[in-house]
């Protein structure tokens, strides 16, 4: 028993060249995000108020695709999602189609805690971030150059792009977008458990690289990209296609609570068997203080720390540096 915490920052095709002025921030990113929530469970803050506080400086940094990072659909424009979810009690908030809330992790708290239902999307979501009075800035505040760039290279190679996904009918286009590592990683998310043994997690993103406009990934969808109960906290992260499919979070609680398989056979099943390869990645922690990281990708931004003194920061399968 004790506190445990894991964290993302997407999962892809991240390929091994990807240049050290791009892997290095990242890599920070996450080394800061975790000495983040390291500190808050040290504090004895609640699992669900660490999440939100980590998975908040993530959507702040410009290096992943959630918050002032995230990807552009095809118009142009933003549409981030995040939710939320209390293991304890199974309360949980999601949120999607928003286009000016700075945090949309927080408004998925606020639909949890301030509303009677769990999901709201597009104008009514904003039109409820403005009566709870969250930071809010115009829409182009989320649009970035690098950001724009990646959609006009997706769209001339007419396709929808997630991750590093290559553009594969041009080979041109390959080349850049996997070389020079401008392009998003798909999502960020946390999980922990406390010390009094509760459970949280909490994902955002900014979905697909011109996706259509008003699509809809597996972020918020309780049991798909995010799930938490009294046994696990689970954030998972690849093509929202894909994950929605094999309602991944949900099975690795689902496997062990009626199979009764250890965390991590759980997330190697659901991630190994139950999704396709090259598609997605999770985090989780269990009540007991374990956490597994698993992900048939080739790479995923990822780290974790327990309570005993264990730290990683990594990226590829071999690429774990203990802190």
């Amino acid at each position: 028993m004790g506190w445990a915490i894991a964290l993302h920052g997407g999962a892809g095709p991240i390929p091994n060249s990807l240049p050290k002025e791009r892997r290095e921030p990242r890599e920070a990113a996450l080394r800061y995000c975790l000495a983040i929530g390291v500190e808050a469970l040290k504090a004895n803050l609640p699992a669900l108020d660490v999440v939100e506080l980590v998975v908040r400086e993530l959507e702040n940094n410009p290096f992943f695709n959630a918050g002032k990072g995230s990807v552009l659909t095809a118009n142009g424009t933003v549409e981030m999602e995040a939710s939320i979810m209390d293991g304890k009690t199974k309360s949980c908030g999601a949120v999607s189609g928003l286009s000016t809330v700075v945090n949309a992790v927080s408004l998925a708290r606020l639909v949890m805690e301030k509303t009677p239902h769990v999901y709201l999307g597009f104008d009514g979501a904003e039109a409820f971030a403005r009566e709870q009075g969250v930071e809010t800035v115009d829409a182009s505040h989320f649009v970035t150059p690098e950001n724009n760039e990646r959609l006009n290279l997706a769209k001339e190679a007419d396709r929808v792009q997630v991750d590093y996904t290559p553009a594969v009918q041009k080979e041109i286009l390959v080349e850049t977008l996997t070389a020079d590592g401008d392009s998003q990683i798909g999502t960020v998310g946390c999980v922990a458990v406390d010390n009094s043994g509760n459970l949280a997690t909490a994902t955002s993103t900014g979905g697909l690289v011109n996706k259509m406009v008003g699509r809809i990934g597996d972020t918020p969808v309780i049991g798909a990209g995010t799930y938490a109960n009294s046994l696990c906290a689970v954030s998972a992260t690849g093509v929202g296609e894909a994950i929605i499919k094999a309602t991944v979070a949900r099975d690795v609680a689902a496997l062990m609570e009626y199979k009764g398989l250890s965390l991590e056979e759980a997330a190697k099943y659901v991630i190994h068997e139950s999704v396709p390869k090259g598609n997605a990645g999770l985090v989780a922690v269990s009540a007991k203080g374990e956490v597994a990281m698993e992900f048939n990708t080739f790479g995923m931004f990822r780290a974790c720390a327990t309570e005993d003194g264990y730290s990683e920061i990594a990226i590829w399968p071999s690429s774990s540096v203990q802190e």
